[in-house]
């Protein structure tokens, strides 16, 4: 996605997106989808383009079956290559996009045991054991538990 045809397609969308006031977190997201939906399907100009709903659910069924991605992740694509083809390139949908939906994962938290617990703790000490104790103790993530700060604040007699 290197072409100067490219670029302007990648300029118009960054520029609506800025009137629109969009995040520029979301604008780098969806011109990163952009340039991969063009890689994938090798596109060259603008002509390239036309037949947009079969190409995006080929390019969204491709990340969920291939990419192995996220629901999230495909969502995120799907509304990137929207916004390109509804803001930027003034296309009105003909039918729905009936892309392969990616698989929810289940996540199913890994917890310690109170023995195995009990074998590490002693095997720690200083900063590390107080963070596992904190850790184990109260339920905190760990960012929150490396971000707490010991306030020192004398009482006043």
């Amino acid at each position: 996605m290197s072409t100067p045809r490219s670029r302007k397609l990648l300029e118009e969308t960054r520029k609506i997106m800025r009137l629109r006031h969009y995040s520029i977190h979301t604008e780098r997201a969806y011109c990163d989808w952009i340039k991969r939906y063009v890689r994938y399907h090798g596109m060259t100009g603008r002509g390239d383009l036309k037949n947009g709903e079969a190409k995006i659910e080929a390019f969204l069924t491709h990340l969920a079956m291939d990419a192995d991605v996220a629901p999230s992740t495909q969502n995120q694509a799907m509304n990137a290559l929207v916004f390109l083809y509804k803001h930027v390139l003034k296309y009105s949908w003909d039918k729905e996009i009936n892309a392969v939906r990616a698989p929810r994962k289940i996540k199913i938290p890994v917890v310690m045991t109170r023995e195995e617990i009990a074998q590490i703790i002693p095997l720690m000490e200083g900063t590390p054991q107080l963070i596992v104790k904190l850790l184990y103790g109260s339920g905190l993530r760990v960012i929150e538990c490396l971000r707490l700060r010991v306030h020192d604040k004398a009482a006043k007699t």
